[in-house]
């Protein structure tokens, strides 16, 4: 059987067993219990307010249950050890039967709802909370709570300090569910805080500085450390770095001793241009001055 399967077939079997202790000993005062599988057998730990009623005279109901749970869910030599509960209004299997009894035998659910979260408050709990759920006075169904003081109803502390207990109400109408929890005395919440009278600020004080101090320290990230294999990689680029700098340089040379050449071409071309333009401009000039002096030869003929 796998992991998953297993621990939902655990869960199932307790809470049948649960069933089962809520069934035969009700009107003992059911208070809850535990199931703990050793290799010696099965131990169970079950409250009660009645415990002498659980045990029965010379111990005939405690055999007769113990023989059933063995026979219905096929326990390893099941040992029932059975405690009584100290303060039944603090226990939430216990109220959410006796609130559940109240509403069967005729209780208006506001006065047996208020009446019985007044008791929890009077026994000293921190909190309470009572969801009755159904049909509670019409043919419509809707929910009532009753809240006092300060509960618990997500995380750790609902699962481990708050105690919860269900139970049904079977009444004309239909069913009502009456859902209990309770925060007991003394219990040690999370969130709790002391305020501490007559204490000297300045001894608290650097105690808080260190631990702020050594916080920030923790919080701080560490520079990390490089590994050979890093370390060669930063190597390596630094190689390519420098090498892609040298091969820069020598592509500048390059382009700067073509540029020279190609100046140096455009000069030597253009000296033979500007000789030929100077011969062309004499030639132009002698060429002038011969037209000029033929006109003024012909001006002077035709004058005689």
């Amino acid at each position: 059987m796998a992991d998953e399967h297993e621990f939902i077939q655990k869960g199932l079997q307790r809470s049948q067993i649960d069933e089962f202790f809520a069934k035969e000993l009700g009107r003992a005062g059911y208070g809850g219990m535990e199931v703990a599988h050793t290799p010696m057998g099965t131990q169970i730990v079950l409250w009660a307010e009645k415990p002498g009623m659980v045990i029965g005279k010379g111990g005939e109901n405690i055999r007769k249950v113990t023989t059933e749970l063995e026979r219905r869910f096929d326990l390893d030599d099941p040992q029932i050890d059975v405690q009584e509960v100290e303060e039944p209004d603090l226990n939430a299997q216990i109220v959410a039967d006796r609130l559940a009894n109240a509403l069967e035998r005729g209780w208006y659910f506001r006065k047996a709802g208020h009446t019985t979260i007044d008791r929890i408050m009077d026994a000293g709990a921190l909190g309470a909370e009572i969801v009755l759920s159904g049909k509670v006075t019409g043919a419509r169904s809707r929910v009532e709570k009753f809240n006092r003081g300060y509960i618990k109803h997500n995380g750790e502390p609902a699962d481990e300090i708050v105690d919860h207990g269900q139970g049904i109400a079977i009444m004309k109408l239909g069913t009502i569910g009456v859902d209990v929890k309770i925060i007991p005395p003394g219990a040690d919440l999370p969130d709790d805080f002391q305020i501490k009278e007559d204490v000297d600020v300045e001894e608290v004080a650097p105690e808080a500085v260190e631990a702020n101090a050594s916080v920030e320290e923790l919080l701080e990230e560490p520079e990390p450390e490089e590994t050979e294999a890093e370390e060669a990689e930063s190597d390596a680029e630094e190689a390519d770095e420098a090498a892609e700098a040298v091969d820069e340089e020598v592509i500048e040379e390059v382009i700067e001793a073509e540029t020279e050449t190609e100046s140096e071409e455009e000069a030597s071309e253009a000296e033979p241009v500007e000789e030929e333009l100077e011969e062309l401009e004499e030639d132009i000039e002698a060429a002038a001055e011969d037209l000029v002096e033929e006109m003024e030869a012909a001006d002077e003929e035709a004058e005689e």
